[in-house]
């Protein structure tokens, strides 16, 4: 499975970049009771940080509303998903718990502060091309919205968008039968190279202790 980037977002983002995690052999179940603790209590901690600031002023939240704002996309109406986290804990709503994998995802969403987003590869047809969303690109979402994906960055493979650092669609979802699935960070574009590829590796690690299986991981930008 390849994944690129159009030129369409490098000509105005130039120093776009995304980390891409390939697991196989995984296997996804109920979160541990160690992940469920340490999320809540991170929670609990990002509650009584932000009653003395925005999430919006939160460094990788401000880099990713500026990336949706070049790219045409009013960033206080469609937000970057890490942000939609932020201030769902601003107001002491806490994550549910779905299954270990997008648990675990939602948790580096928060630590790392960018959108990631996991998909079950069984879903998925050919290689992927992160690009820009046209005038007649739509789906259905997780929110169980219809989403305009005009203007607003999407992950597309042969059978059309199916991801976005905005909202995913239902297509694709992770559940307790994945065992083969692809991860994209949406990185900083102020982070360097070489602390790209630490923190997507960093990533991949710690997914695998939970998980098992293998996976192979890369940066592009």
């Amino acid at each position: 499975m390849e994944v690129c980037i159009h030129s369409s977002i490098k000509e105005k983002i130039q120093h776009f970049k995304i980390g891409i995690i390939h697991y196989k052999h995984i296997f996804v179940g109920a979160s541990p009771q160690m992940l469920k603790g340490r999320l809540r209590l991170f929670q609990e901690s990002i509650f009584f940080d932000l009653e003395t600031k925005s999430p919006s002023a939160i460094e990788g939240v401000a880099e990713w509303r500026k990336v949706f704002k070049e790219l045409g996309t009013d960033p206080s109406k469609y937000r970057p998903s890490a942000e939609a986290l932020f201030r769902r804990i601003q107001k002491q709503t806490y994550l549910p718990y779905i299954n270990s994998a997008v648990d675990l995802n939602n948790f580096f969403s928060l630590q790392y502060e960018v959108p990631i987003g996991i998909y079950d590869c069984g879903f998925l047809q050919g290689d992927i091309e992160i690009t820009i969303g046209k005038e007649e690109d739509y789906y259905k979402a997780l929110n169980e919205r219809s989403i305009s994906l005009k203007n607003k960055i999407i992950s597309l493979d042969q059978a059309g968008p199916f991801g976005s650092p905005y909202v995913d669609s239902q297509r694709a979802p992770v559940t307790e039968k994945t065992t083969e699935a692809i991860q994209i960070i949406y990185l900083r574009p102020s982070l360097s190279t070489e602390q790209a590829e630490k923190l997507t590796k960093s990533l991949k690690d710690m997914f695998l202790q939970l998980h098992g299986g293998e996976a192979v991981f890369f940066v592009k930008g």
